[in-house]
């Protein structure tokens, strides 16, 4: 077992990342999301820490994102592989690839399709917080700023696959295309919540004469029978 190597779970509490997505019937996917991405880094054997709102400290994202990178380097790890807990397709190859790139000192990026990224391993000596800080955080441009920061440094750099992580339905929608590459569970919460999507805008379309004060609801509850 790699003891050099932590992995960074920065992602907040189901509460509250529902607070920041807003996704109707997302708590059973972030729910899931969550289980699958903890199993997933269990599997690696690498040690691994959990950063919610609770243990995040800081005034901005990037204090809270830096910060956090920082504390898990002051527990004596060398490397650190940063990850969230939203990217359905995250598999423990892209975390074991990840560590056996640090091994080298490597410089790690799993960029997203957003333009930020899913996956960022790197080793103390490559964390400069300063840099890190100013880096355009919760943008479109944090991957390619990052990619530029490091070539800037002269430090060798391996980019892996782009990933989907889910902040909207739109996202929701673009992962459903790969459906085959999800476990069963996700696949039908993905599906459920297309669906429940698809008959709030047939029920709104169905009259656009009078004026209704109603709640929204899932014919057959697919969302809470799932097992």
């Amino acid at each position: 077992m790699n003891q050099k190597t932590a992995i960074l779970i920065f992602a907040n509490s189901i509460h509250e990342e529902l607070r920041n997505k807003y996704i109707t019937g997302g708590k059973i996917l972030f729910s899931e999301l969550t289980r699958k991405t903890i199993s997933t880094v269990k599997h690696t054997r690498l040690p691994f820490f959990i950063y919610t709102e609770k243990e995040q400290h800081g005034a901005t994202f990037g204090e809270r994102f830096v910060n956090a990178i920082q504390d898990v380097y002051n527990k004596g790890y060398d490397n650190v592989i940063t990850i969230g807990n939203d990217t359905p397709h995250l598999s423990k190859y892209h975390l074991n690839e990840s560590a056996k790139q640090l091994e080298n000192n490597t410089f790690v990026l799993g960029p997203s399709l957003d333009g930020g990224f899913y996956l960022m391993g790197l080793h103390k000596s490559q964390f400069n917080v300063d840099l890190f800080l100013k880096l355009p955080w919760q943008s479109r441009k944090l991957s390619t700023c990052i990619s530029r920061l490091i070539k800037t440094a002269k430090i060798k750099m391996v980019t892996l696959e782009v990933l989907i992580d889910i902040d909207d339905i739109n996202d929701i929608k673009s992962i459903s295309r790969f459906f085959k590459k999800l476990s069963e569970k996700l696949s039908k919460i993905i599906q459920s919540l297309l669906l429940y999507k698809i008959d709030i805008i047939d029920f709104v379309a169905s009259d656009t004469t009078a004026t209704y004060t109603y709640s929204f609801f899932n014919k057959g509850s697919p969302l809470t029978s799932l097992s």
